[in-house]
C-alpha cells in the first residue's frame, strides 16, 4: 500500500512540474537602454529580474525584451564601466533606463590588490595606491609603467632616453633604499611575483596597485623592501566583447642641445685657432637624427563565455623606430586566460599564457654626443663617396657611419605561464594551488664590418671585422599554496590567509666572439669562419665564456584581517622566508607587520556633527621588509683563475680562492612606519589621502676591507650600512563639475622626500665615514663631484665652491680658509658641500573633462627643489673646450655665464659654477577623444583619439630637458656619462572600436 501511494505521489509531482509553465503567469517587459551622458544606445547590457536568474542582454540597438514572473517588482541593469541600476516596474510593459558611467569615488566598491588577495578599499589599513587601467596615460612606450608616470605620489619613474623604443625606465619608491642591492620594486603580475614587466600590453591592464606601506609589502618578505607593484590584467566575463585599439605615433626631437653651426664654428673657433676648416658645412646632429620617428601598435581583444566558463584573449603587434639611426623594435605578443568553475562552484580553475617575441636593434647612446662635438666643416663622405675618415676631436669617428654600419641586435623571447586550482571547501573556506613559470631568453648579436673608415685608414690586416653572440636565459618556477577562511559573526568580520611559497631561479649565459671573417655578409652567423680562434692571436679566454647560477626562495606566511562593525580594522601578517643567497648563519628571516584603521565616518557622533563627511579613516601601519636583490653565492668561498703555472714548458691555469666566505650574510632590512588619513567629503565630490612615512634601511650591503690573513681576499661582502628616508605624500581627487552632459574631475599627487645616510660601519666592519661617488669621465681628470657621508643626504654635491670668473677668463674658487684662488690651484681638500641633486618635491595634476561624446585629459607633472650638474656645459659649453671640437652655442653667447670661461688652465675643474636648478613643470600629456555609438550589426562604437606627450617644459636649466637627468639611485642630479639622447615630443593618433 505504501509503495502504491509513493508511486501515485511521484506521478502527481511529475504532472505538476510538466504543467507548471501552463499555470505560471509571466509578463513581457521591453525597453531601451541608453547612456545618460550621450544618449547613445547601449548594446550588451545585462537585464535581470531582480532576485532571480531570469535575464537577457540588449541587442545592437540597445533594446531588450524579457519575460518575467508576474510577481517581479523590479529589473536590475548592469554593464562594465557603468553604475548598476535597479528600476521598479510600475505596471507598464515598457521600461527605458539611462545608465550613468561609474565614477572613481570612495562610494564605489573599489577592489584593491593587497598581495595574495584583494580587499574592499574601505577595509585597507595600509598605504596602497590604486590606479584603474582607464586612468593610465596614453603613451607609446616600451614599458607599460611609463603610463603610470606621475600618477602615484612617491613613485618616481624616469627614462633618460624615452625616444629609444628599447629603453627601460628607472623606477624607485620613496627614495633610494640601498647602496649595493637593487633599488627597484617587486612586480607581481596576476598574483605571481617576479613577472616580466615588459611582457604586458598596456591595453590589457585592468588595474595597478602600489603597495607603499611596509605592512602591505611585508607579505613578500625579502623582496618587498623597495615596495611592491601589483598589476592585474583583464579577465573574461560572460558578456561577449571584441575590442580593437590601434595607433600611430610620431616622435619629434625637442629641447635639443644647440651647438655651433658651420658658419658660427668658422667665426668663433677657426678664427681663434680652435679648429681647422675642412671645407664642408655639415649639420651632424641632423645627420644622425631620425625625426620624426614613426611607430605603430595594434591590439585586438576578445572576451566572452558563460557565468561558469569565460575567456579573455589579446594579441598585439608593435613596430617602432627610434630617433637615432639604429634604434628599432618589432614585437608580437599575446595573452590568453581561461577561467572555469564547476556547476556547484566547488572547483574553480584558471590558466593564463602570455608569450612575447621581440626583435630589437639597439640604439648607440653615444652617437648624438659624437655629433655634438664634431667639427661641422667635416664632410660626411670623402671625394669618392665613402664615409669620411675622422681622427680628431673628442671621439675621432664618423657617427653617421657608425649608426648605419655597426650593428647591435637582439632576439628576445618571453613567456609567462600560470595555472591555479581553487577548491571551495565550504562557503567561507577555500584553498588554492598556483603553479607558474616565468622565462626570458635573449640572444644579443653584435657586428662591426671591415669597411669602417677607421679600419681602412689604419691599414689593419688583422681584427678587421668583428662579431659576437651572447645567449642569456632567465627562468623562474613558482609553486604557491594559499588557504583562505572568512567568518562574519554579527558585527565581527574576520579573514584569515595562510600560505606556502617556493621559487626556483636559474640563469644561464653563453658568449662567443671572433674576428676576421671572409665576408661581412656573414654578420654574426658564422663565428667559426673567423681566423682568431681564441688562441694564438691573444684572444685567450675572451673568445668564449659561459656561466650558470641559481637560487632558491622558500616562505611560509599568514595574515589576519579583522574589522568590527566596519569601523575598527586590524591587519597583522608574518612571513618566514629562507634564501639560498644568505649565509649559513642567516638562512631564514622573519618579516612581521601590523596595521590598524578607524573609520570615524561610521561613528554616530561624526555623522551627526559633520554630515558632509562621507568617509574619514585614520590608519597606521608598521612592517619589516627585506631586500635580497644581489648576486648569488656571495656568502660562499668561491674559486677562480689565479694566474698560470709553467710545467714542462707549458702554462697551466691555476685556481685559488676568489672571495671570502661570510656565513653571516643576510638580507637588507627595512623598518617601515606609515600614518595616514583617507577621506571623502561633500557627497564624495572631494576625496583623497595624506600619508607620513619613515623608512630605515639597515644592514646595507657593501664591500669592506678585511685583514690578510686570516682572509684570503682583502675585501668581504657584508651587511653594514644604515640609511633613512622620510616624507609626506598627498593625493586629492575632485569632482569639480558633475552633470549629465558635462563633467570635470581634477586629481593632484604630491610627495616630499628627505634622505639621510646614517652609518657606514658596525661593531665588526669599519668603513670610512664617507664615500666619493659620481666620477666624471675624461677628457681631463675632473674626479668625483658627489659624496655620501654619514649624517648627510644622498645626492650631496661635494666639489669646489665658485667665486666667479676673473678678467683672464679663469674660474675662481674658494679655499677652505675662505680665500679665493684660480680653480687649477685648488686641491681636493678645498672641496665643499654646495648643493643636492635629490628632488625635495615631486607633484602632478590631472584635469579630466567630458562633454557629451568628447573627452579631454590634461596632465601636468613637475619636480622641485634640487640641483643638476650641467655636464654638457662642463665639457662643451665653454670656449676653452678641446681644439677642433664643436661646442654649444652657450660658449659664445654673451647672455650665458659659461661664455666667460675662456681660460684653458681651469678647464675641466668641477665646481658649483656648473650647478643649475633642476626644477621644472611639464605639460606632460594631453589627450582628446571622441566616441561615436553605431547602430550596425557588426560594430557597436568607435572612438577616435589624439594625444601629445612632453608638449612643453617650463624650466631654467640650460642643459636640455632636466627630465633626462636621472634622479633615482645613489647619484641623482648628474649624468656621469658623456652619452646624450635627446628628449622627444610624441604625437599619437589612434582609433578604438568595439564590436
Amino acid at each position: 500500500m505504501r509503495e502504491k501511494f509513493l508511486r501515485l505521489l511521484s506521478i502527481c509531482v511529475l504532472i505538476l512540474f510538466a504543467c507548471s509553465p501552463v499555470f505560471a503567469q509571466n509578463k513581457a517587459i521591453s525597453g531601451k537602454i541608453t547612456d545618460a551622458a550621450t544618449g547613445a544606445e547601449m548594446p550588451g547590457v545585462s537585464v535581470v529580474a531582480t532576485g532571480t536568474t531570469v535575464g537577457t542582454t540588449t541587442d545592437v540597438n540597445g533594446t531588450y525584451t524579457l519575460n518575467v514572473p508576474e510577481a517581479t517588482k523590479s529589473l536590475t541593469f548592469s554593464f562594465i564601466g557603468y553604475a548598476t541600476q535597479k528600476a521598479d516596474l510600475s505596471g507598464s510593459n515598457t521600461l527605458n533606463v539611462r545608465l550613468e558611467q561609474s565614477n572613481s569615488t570612495l562610494e564605489e566598491v573599489v577592489v584593491v590588490s593587497v598581495g595574495y588577495g584583494t580587499l574592499n578599499k574601505r577595509e585597507v589599513s595600509s598605504a596602497i595606491t590604486h590606479v584603474s587601467g582607464k586612468d593610465l596615460l596614453p603613451v607609446s612606450a616600451n614599458n607599460p609603467l611609463m603610463s603610470l608616470q606621475g600618477k602615484v605620489a612617491g613613485l618616481t619613474i624616469t627614462n633618460t632616453s624615452s625616444g629609444d623604443p628599447n629603453s627601460s625606465p628607472s623606477i624607485q619608491l620613496r627614495g633610494a633604499s640601498s647602496r649595493n642591492a637593487g633599488l627597484g620594486p617587486l612586480y607581481v603580475i596576476n598574483g605571481v611575483p617576479g613577472g616580466n614587466i615588459d611582457n604586458i600590453n598596456q591595453n590589457d591592464i585592468e588595474s595597478i596597485d602600489v603597495l607603499k606601506g611596509g605592512a602591505a609589502s611585508a607579505i613578500y618578505g625579502t623582496r618587498g623592501g623597495n615596495g611592491v607593484i601589483v598589476i592585474t590584467t583583464k579577465k573574461g566575463t560572460s558578456q561577449g566583447r571584441m575590442f580593437y585599439d590601434g595607433y600611430a605615433s610620431f616622435d619629434y626631437v625637442t629641447n635639443r642641445l644647440q651647438n655651433l653651426s658651420p658658419d658660427e664654428f668658422i667665426e668663433h673657433r677657426i678664427k681663434n685657432d680652435k679648429g681647422v676648416n675642412y671645407g664642408a658645412k655639415t649639420n651632424w646632429l641632423d645627420a644622425v637624427t631620425n625625426s620624426p620617428a614613426f611607430s605603430q601598435k595594434h591590439t585586438v581583444q576578445l572576451s566572452g563565455g558563460t557565468s561558469k566558463t569565460n575567456y579573455f584573449a589579446s594579441a598585439d603587434y608593435r613596430n617602432a623606430d627610434g630617433i637615432d639611426l639604429r634604434a628599432h623594435k618589432k614585437e608580437y605578443g599575446a595573452r590568453i586566460s581561461v577561467n572555469h568553475a564547476t556547476d556547484d562552484n566547488v572547483f574553480v580553475g584558471s590558466l593564463s599564457v602570455a608569450p612575447r617575441y621581440m626583435n630589437t636593434s639597439n640604439a648607440d647612446l653615444g652617437n648624438f654626443n659624437n655629433a655634438l662635438t664634431l667639427n661641422p666643416t667635416y664632410p660626411i663622405y670623402d671625394s669618392v663617396g665613402r664615409y669620411n675618415f675622422i681622427n680628431s676631436g673628442f671621439f675621432s669617428n664618423n657617427p653617421v657611419e657608425n649608426g648605419k654600419l655597426i650593428k647591435s641586435d637582439a632576439d628576445i623571447k618571453e613567456i609567462d605561464i600560470n595555472g591555479s586550482l581553487k577548491v571551495n571547501i565550504l562557503k567561507n573556506l577555500s584553498t588554492t594551488v598556483t603553479i607558474s613559470q616565468i622565462s626570458r631568453s635573449a640572444r644579443n648579436m653584435n657586428f662591426s664590418p671591415s669597411t669602417l673608415s677607421t679600419i681602412v685608414h689604419a691599414g689593419k690586416i688583422t681584427q678587421v671585422n668583428f662579431a659576437s653572440q651572447e645567449q642569456q636565459e632567465n627562468d623562474q618556477k613558482n609553486v604557491e599554496w594559499t588557504g583562505n577562511y572568512s567568518l562574519d559573526f554579527r558585527k565581527n568580520h574576520l579573514k584569515v590567509l595562510g600560505g606556502y611559497s617556493y621559487s626556483l631561479y636559474n640563469y644561464k649565459q653563453f658568449y662567443a666572439q671572433n674576428y676576421d671573417f671572409p665576408f661581412d655578409t656573414y654578420l654574426w652567423n658564422s663565428l667559426g669562419s673567423g681566423l682568431y680562434n681564441g688562441g694564438a692571436a691573444g684572444q685567450g679566454q675572451l673568445a668564449v665564456g659561459s656561466t650558470q647560477n641559481g637560487s632558491t626562495l622558500i616562505a611560509f606566511f599568514g595574515r589576519l584581517n579583522y574589522d568590527f562593525n566596519n569601523r575598527y580594522i586590524l591587519t597583522a601578517s608574518l612571513r618566514r622566508e629562507g634564501s639560498s643567497k644568505f649565509g649559513s648563519n642567516n638562512k631564514w628571516g622573519n618579516f612581521p607587520a601590523v596595521s590598524g584603521a578607524w573609520r570615524l565616518s561610521e561613528e554616530n557622533f561624526l555623522k551627526e556633527t559633520l554630515p558632509w563627511v562621507n568617509e574619514l579613516k585614520v590608519r597606521a601601519d608598521y612592517g619589516i621588509t627585506g631586500n635580497q636583490d644581489f648576486d648569488n653565492y656571495l656568502s660562499l668561498l668561491l674559486y677562480g683563475g689565479a694566474g698560470y703555472f709553467p710545467f714542462n714548458g707549458a702554462p697551466y691555469q691555476v685556481y685559488g680562492p676568489a672571495s671570502n666566505v661570510n656565513p653571516d650574510l643576510r638580507w637588507e632590512k627595512a623598518v617601515n612606519f606609515n600614518a595616514g588619513i583617507d577621506f571623502a567629503i561633500l557627497n564624495n565630490r572631494l576625496s583623497g589621502s595624506v600619508d607620513y612615512y619613515i623608512r630605515t634601511n639597515k644592514d646595507l650591503l657593501g664591500l669592506y676591507d678585511v685583514p690578510l690573513p686570516p682572509n684570503s681576499q682583502d675585501r668581504t661582502y657584508a651587511n653594514v650600512g644604515t640609511m633613512k628616508n622620510y616624507g609626506i605624500e598627498v593625493t586629492l581627487n575632485g569632482a569639480v563639475i558633475k552633470q549629465s552632459a558635462f563633467s570635470y574631475n581634477a586629481t593632484l599627487a604630491f610627495a616630499y622626500n628627505k634622505n639621510k645616510f646614517i652609518s657606514f660601519s658596525n661593531s665588526i666592519y669599519k668603513g670610512a665615514t664617507y664615500q666619493y661617488v659620481a666620477g666624471l669621465p675624461a677628457p681631463g681628470s675632473p674626479g668625483t663631484i658627489q659624496r655620501i657621508e654619514e649624517g648627510h643626504s644622498i645626492g650631496e654635491f661635494y666639489t669646489l665652491r665658485s667665486a666667479g670668473v676673473n678678467d683672464e677668463g679663469a674660474l675662481l674658487v674658494y679655499k677652505k680658509d675662505g680665500s679665493i684662488i684660480p680653480a687649477n690651484e685648488a686641491s681636493d681638500d678645498d672641496k665643499q658641500y654646495v648643493g643636492n641633486g635629490l628632488p625635495k618635491i615631486t607633484a602632478s595634476m590631472n584635469h579630466s573633462f567630458r562633454y557629451k561624446r568628447f573627452d579631454l585629459n590634461i596632465f601636468l607633472r613637475g619636480t622641485f627643489g634640487y640641483k643638476i650638474f650641467n655636464t654638457p656645459a662642463f665639457y662643451l659649453g665653454t670656449a676653452a673646450s678641446q681644439t677642433d671640437a664643436n661646442v654649444l652655442k652657450s660658449a659664445y653667447d654673451d647672455k650665458s655665464k659659461y661664455s666667460k670661461l675662456t681660460n684653458d688652465k681651469t678647464q675641466y675643474r668641477a665646481a658649483d659654477y656648473f650647478l643649475e636648478s633642476g626644477s621644472f613643470v611639464k605639460i606632460d600629456n594631453v589627450s582628446l577623444g571622441y566616441t561615436q555609438p553605431l547602430k550596425t550589426k557588426y560594430l557597436k562604437s568607435v572612438r577616435f583619439y589624439a594625444a601629445g606627450r612632453n608638449l612643453h617644459t617650463f624650466k631654467s636649466y640650460t642643459g636640455g630637458d632636466p627630465d633626462l637627468v636621472q634622479i633615482n639611485g645613489l647619484t641623482p642630479g648628474v649624468n656621469t656619462s658623456l652619452n646624450y639622447y635627446p628628449s622627444t615630443l610624441q604625437v599619437i593618433l589612434g582609433l578604438q572600436a568595439t564590436f
